[in-house]
C-alpha cells in the first residue's frame, strides 16, 4: 500500500480514531501520475482513469446494491437505505477494481463517488449505418461502459485528502491490506458464535429467566440472552439505568444466567435522557441538539468517553455484562426523521456530518473502555472507516430477506461484519428459510424485541429449529478459526464470490452467494421460493450435507434446505 497526499486534508479524519492504525509502506504498479486533483467550491475532486472492462465494488454495507460500475454513490449515513445510491448504515469511502487495485479515502465526509464518467472531447465518431433507438427503460438506463472512462470522487468542504493505494491479484488480497491498515480482524470469543436470543422488550426479569429455561429444557443449544429498552427506566432517550419495577433484582438474574452458560447483551442507544444520573455531567460534552429529547454526548473527547463507561460501571453491569447493542446510533432520513442535523456544532470542533460518519466508531470504542477488557462480540448499528478490528456486528430495522442476503455480500469488501437477523414470519416456510441463511452467517441471531411469544412456536418448528441450530454448533470450530485468520491476514470470514474469484467475470453480478470460511460456498433461497440457480467457479465441489460431487458452473436446484457447497480438499483443519 501507499499513501499520496492531495492538498491539504482536514483535520478530523478516521485515521486519527483507529486506535490500531499501522500503515507499512510498499511500492506499488498504480500510476499516480494520472491522478487529476482540484478544489472547487463544494470541496475537492479527484479524478482516475477508469479501463472499460474493469467492475467496482465496496463502499462499505450496501443492501441495495453490489456492482457499482456505471453508478453514481454518495455515502451518507441512513438507517433507511431504500435505493441503490450509496446510503448505508455503514457507508466507507474504499472501492476495489478487478484492475486490482483499491482505494482508501481518508475522510469523515459523505462522499460521492461516480464510478464510469466520460469527459468531454472523447469519441466523436459514430456510424449511421443500423441506428439504434432505445425504447425500453432497461436499455435506456443500462449503463454503457465500452470505452475507457473516469472515476470522479467528490469530498465536500475538504480542500485536501489523503489517499491509500492498494494493489493485488485478487479482491481479497486488496481487502486484506485494507483490514490490516486498521490493526487486522476483530477477536471473536467461542461463545458469540452460538445462537443469539434477544427477547421481547417488554419482558420482565422472570419472563427473561424463563426464556432461558426454555431453551435448556428443550436442548435447544443457546449462548447469549439479550435483552431489549425495558431494561431501562427510560429508553428513547435512555438512562441506562435498571427498571426495578420489571427487573427487581438484577445483579441475582445476571448471575443465574451466567451460572447457567449464558452470556448477557444489553440494548441501548448513546442519546442521554435527563432523568439520567449521566445527564448533568455530560451536558457540556455534548452536541447542540438533542434526540428523543435527549443529549448526544461527543465521543472523541476523552471526558465523555470517560463519564459514560463509568456510568455504565456504576449503574449497569456488575461486572456480569457481556457486551451491548449500540442501536440508532446512524439517523433516519426516510422514516421517522430522527437525527442530529448535519449543521450541529459540537464541543470538539466537529460539525454533524463528520460526527455522523464516526458515532458509531466511537460508541463502539466507549463502550469496550466500560467492559474494561472483557471479550466480548456486541452489535452496532452504524460503523465506518477502518473498523475491522472491532468485535460488533451490523444489523438493521430493515426487513427485506434479499437486502439481508445481500448485506452479508458487500460488507465483506470493506472490514464489516452483518448479521442476517431473523425477527418474525408470515409463514412456517419464511421462518425456516431466513433461519437458514442466519445459522450462515457470521453471528447467528433470533431477534425477538417485539415478539411476545417465540417466534417458531405458532409454527409449530420447533424440531427444526433444533436441527439448525446443531447444524450451527457444527459449524463453530469453522468460523473460530476463520476468525483467527482474520485476526492476523485480514482476510474476511465471509467474502463476495468475485473476491476470491476476481478473474472469473460470471461472479460480478452475483449478489445472492458468497464464501464462507473459505472453503464452503453458500447460495440461500428466499422465503417464498422453491429453489435458485446456483453457480460454482472453477474447481472440485460437492454438496456439504450430502457429500455428492457436484460440478461447476451454472445449474438449477430445488430443496428445502439450503445449497451449501465444499471444495474438495477443502475440509476444515483445525488451528492449533
Amino acid at each position: 500500500m501507499k499513501k499520496y497526499t492531495f492538498g491539504t486534508p482536514e483535520a478530523v479524519k478516521p485515521s486519527n480514531y483507529c486506535k490500531k492504525f499501522q500503515y507499512v509502506e510498499s511500492e506499488i504498479k498504480y500510476d499516480v501520475s494520472k491522478i487529476v486533483f482540484k478544489k472547487t467550491a463544494r470541496g475537492c475532486v479527484l479524478e482516475f482513469p477508469m479501463t472499460a472492462d474493469e467492475n467496482i465494488f465496496g463502499l462499505g454495507l450496501q443492501l441495495n446494491q453490489m456492482n457499482f460500475t456505471g453508478r453514481h454513490a454518495k455515502l451518507k449515513v441512513n438507517s433507511d437505505p431504500v435505493a441503490a445510491t450509496g446510503d448505508s448504515h455503514a457507508p466507507v469511502p474504499f472501492f476495489v477494481s478487478t484492475a486490482g487495485y483499491g482505494i482508501y479515502f481518508d475522510t469523515a465526509r459523505y462522499v460521492e463517488f461516480d464510478f464510469g464518467k466520460k469527459r468531454k472531447g472523447g469519441i466523436k465518431e459514430f456510424s449511421e449505418k443500423n441506428p439504434t433507438v432505445k425504447l425500453s427503460t432497461e436499455e435506456l438506463y443500462t449503463a454503457s461502459n465500452t470505452e475507457d472512462s473516469y472515476i470522479t470522487v467528490c469530498i465536500p468542504v475538504s480542500q485536501g485528502i489523503d489517499i491509500y493505494v492498494f494493489e493485488g491479484e485478487t479482491i481479497t488480497d486488496i481487502v486484506s491490506q485494507y483490514n490490516m491498515l486498521s490493526g487486522g480482524g476483530c477477536k471473536v470469543p467461542d461463545w458469540g458464535l452460538g445462537l443469539w436470543y434477544r427477547c421481547c422488550g417488554t419482558y420482565t426479569q422472570e419472563q427473561v429467566l424463563a426464556t432461558a429455561k426454555y431453551f435448556q429444557d428443550k436442548e435447544i443449544p443457546c449462548s447469549v440472552i439479550g435483552i431489549e429498552p425495558g431494561w431501562q427506566t427510560r429508553a428513547y432517550s435512555c438512562t441506562f439505568e435498571w427498571n426495578k419495577e420489571h427487573f427487581p433484582k438484577p445483579k441475582e438474574m445476571l448471575e443465574v444466567l451466567y451460572k447457567e452458560g449464558y452470556h448477557v447483551n444489553l440494548w441501548e442507544h448513546a442519546y442521554t435522557h435527563p432523568a439520567s444520573k449521566l445527564y448533568n455531567s455530560i451536558e457540556e460534552y455534548s452536541g447542540n441538539y438533542l434526540v428523543w429529547s435527549g443529549l448526544v454526548p461527543d465521543f472523541t473527547l476523552e471526558e465523555a468517553r470517560v463519564l459514560f463507561a463509568k456510568h455504565h460501571n456504576d449503574n449497569v453491569d456488575f461486572g456480569l455484562v457481556d457486551g451491548y447493542k449500540l442501536d440508532e446510533c446512524d439517523s433516519s432520513d426516510f422514516k421517522e426523521g430522527w437525527c442530529f442535523p448535519d449543521c450541529s456544532e459540537f464541543p470538539s470542533g466537529l460539525d454533524g456530518e463528520q460526527y455522523h460518519c464516526l458515532f458509531g466508531t466511537l460508541y463502539m470504542q466507549t463502550m469496550l473502555k466500560s467492559l474494561n477488557g472483557k471479550e466480548t462480540y456486541s452489535e452496532v448499528r452504524s460503523a465506518g472507516a477502518l473498523c475491522a478490528s472491532y468485535p460488533f456486528v451490523l444489523y438493521s430495522d430493515l426487513y427485506d430477506h434479499g437486502d439481508f442476503i445481500r448485506g452479508m455480500v458487500t460488507s465483506g469488501f470493506s472490514g464489516l461484519l452483518w448479521t442476517p437477523e431473523v425477527r418474525h414470519a408470515d409463514t412456517r416456510e419464511e421462518f425456516l428459510r431466513r433461519l437458514q441463511s442466519v445459522v450462515f452467517s457470521v453471528q447467528c441471531l433470533i431477534n425477538g424485541w417485539y415478539c411476545e411469544e417465540l417466534p417458531w412456536i405458532s409454527f409449530g418448528c420447533e424440531e427444526e429449529l433444533r436441527h439448525w441450530i446443531q447444524e450451527r454448533e457444527k459449524l463453530k470450530p469453522l468460523l473460530f478459526d476463520a476468525f483467527v485468520k482474520y485476526e492476523k491476514t485480514g482476510i474476511p470470514p465471509i467474502r463476495a464470490l468475485v473476491s476470491d474469484y476476481t478473474k472469473d467475470q460470471e461472479t460480478y453480478f452475483i449478489d445472492d452467494e458468497y464464501i464462507f470460511c473459505d472453503n464452503l460456498i453458500v447460495a440461500p433461497i428466499k422465503a417464498g421460493e422453491k429453489g435458485r440457480k446456483v453457480y460454482l467457479p472453477n474447481g472440485k465441489w460437492k454438496n456439504y450435507f450430502t457429500g455428492e460431487e457436484q460440478k461447476c458452473g451454472w445449474f438449477d436446484v430445488e430443496t428445502d434446505s439450503i445449497p451449501v457447497y465444499q471444495k474438495i480438499g477443502g475440509e476444515h483443519k483445525r488451528i492449533i
